[in-house]
């Protein structure tokens, strides 16, 4: 059975702007990127002040999180163990990117990337929340 679950563009502003909002709270500057199932980008927003790099890294751990379904802070706890998982093809084992999900299902991911990295998985938390 095909899947019917897809995220909308209005799903995708949602989960950006309380991304945003929770950075914004914190005074933190970051970039926010949303991706689709297969790691497509949906969203993006780098605030203003963000590292240029955190603009490519956020869409990595997106696209990360979206492929192997489930949040990049696991990779980056697998590595102490197994060093090998640094050299799986799309991944970026960094904390902050974690999938989205609805009705049960993967609709996309969440990647942030600027702060430390309890701070940007606090980030996309807040947006991943959003999307209910």
């Amino acid at each position: 059975m095909k899947s019917t679950t897809k995220i909308e563009q209005g799903d995708i502003e949602r989960v950006l702007a309380a991304a945003v909002a929770e950075a914004a709270s914190n005074g933190w500057n970051v970039s926010v990127a949303a991706v689709d199932p297969g790691g497509h980008l949906l969203g993006f927003i780098r605030r203003d002040g963000a590292n240029a790099a955190s603009a490519e890294v956020a869409v990595a751990k997106a696209r990360t999180a979206a492929i192997f379904n489930g949040p990049t802070g696991a990779l980056e706890d697998r590595i102490a163990g197994r060093p090998g998982v640094m050299t799986l093809p799309g991944a970026t084992p960094l904390r902050g990117g974690l999938p989205l999900v609805a009705g049960g299902e993967l609709v996309g991911a969440i990647g942030v990337s600027g702060v430390a990295p309890q701070q940007d998985e606090q980030i996309a938390q807040a947006g991943a929340a959003a999307l209910g």
